[in-house]
């Protein structure tokens, strides 16, 4: 009877949470963590947690806390967060030569937010393909610059544990002492081999396949395009306000536009940034990536049907594309939005009130950050309370998995059978 009653979303939240409960475990075992270093249950717990909902914020230093096998759980972690626990459960039971029953495919039309039935199955195939294909690419790359600086067996390791967090859009690194990228802020090559996994990994698995199927933007479905204007047009205005804002080069700009949109590498130091530059980054981690992908935030289709509604606020009708857009598309995205808007707010005051002596810009950064699932930070996260570590954790959970699936979970009461009468009231 509980079995019928649990929807796709419930499967979901509750293959997530076991993940990550099984994922701090194990990096809290003996052999995971280095000799000296002493690792809390919230510690383990928050960096569970950000590496399945492939955020990037860190109470430890990955490099410092964790010996190689440690090292190995989160990159696994992050893989399984990044493709998603159904798309991965599928694809070993295709591999075993299983059916794959409704209820199963159902669930991966559920995770990775696809609107139909039809070639679900041959999605998940090309989403393992094309996230090994990527990350093989980006590892073979990031090897020629981490080779030059570590012994190769080392460079190896650092370069694959780089290639899986970058494209699943996790922040998190293995070079030690909180660095993150900045000792590489003028490494051309490696820069853009990150921004090339960040950018795909965001677009979307179905994005993707059609960019390599139909190889024409006349071809590709609306919501294709539309992905790849609002990316491309938020790359582009993302680097010349962060240029304009921040004492750092082209190169840093691009980077971290590209970062804030949900992966989480740095090449500066963000504690030094302005308080102008910081609101760019906050602005492009509550927008976020693509529907479909490994990254979070509202999503940029969800901003595009916000942005198209306010242009066209004296029209009847949306359009994009010489497409229209049915009514109830602009209804989910205002909730979506006003959901997530909820979210930071809840988190940010929870933040306010475990850390007062704490900047409010930083705590705002940060709670934006866990939601869309970004992972940067101006550096107060490892000095957080276990109060504020624990509001973070489910702002990383709920950014995640999406405030609207949350609030389905939540909603228990069944939609009145009875019509109201209508009345209009004045707004504005």
């Amino acid at each position: 009877m509980l079995k019928r009653r649990l929807t796709p979303g419930h499967i979901i939240s509750a293959g997530f949470a076991a993940v990550i409960l099984i994922g701090a475990v194990l990096l809290m075992l003996p052999v995971s963590v280095n000799k000296g270093v002493r690792l809390t249950p919230i510690d383990a717990f928050f960096t569970s947690t950000s590496a399945v909902c492939v955020t990037g914020l860190i109470a430890v230093d990955a490099a410092d806390t964790f010996t190689v096998f440690g090292r190995i759980v989160l990159a696994v972690l992050i893989q399984t967060g990044g493709l998603g626990i159904t798309s991965i459960g599928v694809g070993i039971i295709m591999l075993s030569g299983k059916k794959i029953n409704m209820r199963e495919r159902v669930l991966v039309k559920e995770a990775l937010n696809y609107n139909s039935f039809k070639g679900v199955l041959s999605l998940v195939k090309s989403v393992l393909i094309m996230t090994l294909g990527f990350e093989l690419c980006g590892m073979l790359l990031s090897l020629m610059v981490f080779a030059r600086d570590y012994p190769f067996w080392d460079a190896v390791g650092i370069s694959a544990f780089h290639a899986v967090a970058a494209f699943n859009n996790s922040g998190f690194d293995i070079l030690g002492g909180l660095r993150n990228l900045i000792p590489y802020q003028n490494d051309v090559l490696l820069n853009l081999t990150t921004c090339m996994l960040i950018i795909f990994g965001g677009l979307g698995f179905f994005v993707i396949r059609e960019i390599i199927t139909k190889r024409s933007f006349r071809r590709f479905s609306l919501h294709t395009k539309v992905v790849i204007t609002v990316s491309v047009s938020l790359l582009i205005t993302g680097t010349l306000f962060l240029k304009a804002t921040e004492d750092i080069t082209w190169l840093g700009a691009f980077f971290f536009s590209t970062s804030a949109r949900t992966a989480g590498f740095s090449t500066y130091p963000l504690g030094g940034f302005s308080n102008a530059g910081l609101f760019v980054l906050i602005v492009l981690m509550f927008i976020g990536a693509s529907p479909g992908s490994t990254g979070g935030g509202i999503k940029t289709t969800t901003f595009s049907v916000l942005l198209c509604a306010l242009l066209n606020a004296s029209k009847s009708k949306l359009s994009i594309f010489k497409r229209k857009l049915p009514a109830e598309l602009l209804h989910k995205a205002l909730i979506i939005t006003l959901l997530a808007l909820t979210v930071v707010i809840v988190s940010t005051f929870l933040l306010c009130v475990s850390e007062p002596d704490t900047n409010f810009v930083s705590l705002l950064f940060e709670a934006v950050s866990a939601f869309g699932t970004v992972g940067l930070s101006t550096g107060i996260t490892p000095g957080l309370t276990v109060f504020g570590k624990t509001v973070l954790i489910f702002t990383m959970f709920v950014g995640r998995l999406g405030p609207l699936t949350i609030a389905s979970l939540l909603i228990i009461r069944p939609e009145p059978a009875v019509s109201y009468a209508e009345e209009s009231m004045a707004v504005g």
